[in-house]
């Protein structure tokens, strides 16, 4: 663990003020809140679950301290708890009836929903992790799902986040392999970003890229320590967890963790995928098969020499915005085909636009392809990685058909307004050809 860099980042963090991780971390949660919130009075908001695992100690602890508690807010236990307005709105009803502080005890759906919920009740929040199993705890905003479609709806960060490695480490083992596929699709994040940089779509901050690509190799070099329950392997991936929700708070944008290997994740949620399951499919699992997916793209991609563009045929045959509404609605059903035409549409890139960055393209791409080799881990690696850290790695294992998952390169591509590697082939008109190759009988998915 490394204090030094989560302090550089709350620094310049919006809302966190303080992060406390370590063995017996529960000990200190009356001291934290007290330094964070003074005098004011707490309600501990939990699942079943939670409140058994870590809930109930947090309560005591709160207690132990005389500080004023109202009674806790405990959501079902079965089924799993899911991020979806509906809970916020229950949340919120009970909230408005006092002043207390939440004090979310819990993982990522639980917190998300604390997090909106305080929000619109006008109040801060903290947090007790149970899971290292996503790096939306200190992130600005929720993902939350309303009227059918998945979003990233506004709200602070917690103010306090306290996270107690033994907690964590006897956490089920699917969650912390989730959390780890979360933290390992920053590779591609990267990636994407570093092509929306060098194209002028979305510059890099040089700092907040430090934050979370400078030890991302550290924080995700030992996955199968971390299936086996080694607490160091843990103190890493807490932290790298930690430090790219504290990016995306700075950054006041998710774009630091965040890229075509989110848009895979997120369309497959929004249509539903695993969420009949016991336990739901995690948002990990998914952004894991996604990275695999986007990093076997990327191959083939830099495989192609970029700068012998042929622009102006690429041009002529270049759609108008009511053709491409026009392919978004033929891809996408409701509820996810409205959302996707707004975010289609919100990108549109005229002849003229893209002519102009296609000419970028050719002229920088040498020194991009260098930069995005760099930055990349195999496909290959990739895999490996996340099934020693016990993730799905294939469609298969996540539910999905060939011939759907191979269509999600595509309809990936048109639900986020993002700038990403899937927007670079669709507008050098190569990823239909790619994919193509990718699925071939000697290409790398049937290889897999």
């Amino acid at each position: 663990m490394s204090y030094e860099r989560i302090e550089a980042a709350l620094r310049d963090a919006t809302d966190t003020r303080s992060v406390k991780i370590g063995a017996g971390a529960l000990a200190s949660v009356a001291e934290i809140f007290e330094q964070n919130f003074g005098d004011q009075p707490a309600v501990v908001v939990a699942d079943e679950n939670t409140w058994e695992v870590a809930g109930e100690e947090v309560q005591r602890q709160l207690e132990g301290s005389g500080r004023k508690l109202i009674e806790p807010y405990i959501f079902p236990g079965h089924p799993t708890l899911y991020a979806e307005y509906l809970n916020i709105e229950k949340l919120r009803e009970s909230l408005e009836a006092h002043h207390a502080i939440p004090v979310a005890v819990g993982s990522g759906t639980l917190n998300d929903i604390v997090k909106r919920a305080s929000f619109e009740c006008e109040r801060p929040y903290m947090n007790v992790s149970t899971a290292a199993s996503m790096d939306g705890y200190t992130a600005f905003g929720a993902a939350i799902t309303k009227d059918g479609f998945k979003r990233t709806m506004t709200c602070p960060a917690p103010r306090a986040v306290l996270a107690d490695l033994d907690v964590l480490v006897n956490a089920p083992r699917r969650m912390t392999a989730s959390g780890y596929a979360d933290l390992l699709g920053k590779i591609t994040a990267g990636a994407d970003w570093i092509i929306a940089d060098a194209l002028e779509v979305e510059k890099i901050s040089p700092k907040v890229w430090s934050l979370v690509q400078d030890p991302l190799r550290e924080w995700t070099g030992k996955p199968a320590e971390l299936q086996a329950g080694d607490q160091s392997a843990m103190d890493s991936l807490i932290e790298g967890l930690i430090m790219s929700g504290l990016a995306m708070q700075v950054h006041q944008s998710s774009r630091p963790a965040s890229g075509s290997e989110h848009q895979f994740s997120h369309l497959w949620e929004m249509e539903g995928l695993g969420h009949d399951d016991d336990p739901p499919l995690s948002h990990g699992f998914k952004v894991g098969v996604g990275s695999i997916s986007i990093a076997a793209l990327y191959e083939r991609i830099l495989q192609r020499d970029l700068s012998k563009l042929n622009i102006e045929a690429i041009c002529q045959n270049w759609p108008e915005q009511k053709e491409v509404e026009q392919a978004v609605r033929k891809a996408h059903r409701p509820p996810v085909v409205e959302n996707a035409v707004k975010e289609s549409l919100a990108k549109y890139t005229d002849a003229d636009q893209l002519r102009q960055r296609l000419a970028l393209l050719k002229e920088r791409w040498p020194e991009l392809r260098e930069r995005l080799s760099t930055q990349l881990i195999a496909a290959d690696k990739l895999r490996t990685m996340l099934q020693a850290a016990g993730c799905p790695t294939s469609p298969s294992d996540i539910g999905l058909s060939l011939p759907e998952f191979k269509a999600t390169y595509s309809r990936a591509q048109m639900i986020r307004r993002r700038y990403t590697i899937l927007d670079l082939a669709r507008e050098t008109d190569i990823l239909e050809e790619c994919v193509e190759e990718l699925f071939a009988p000697d290409g790398f998915w049937a290889r897999a």
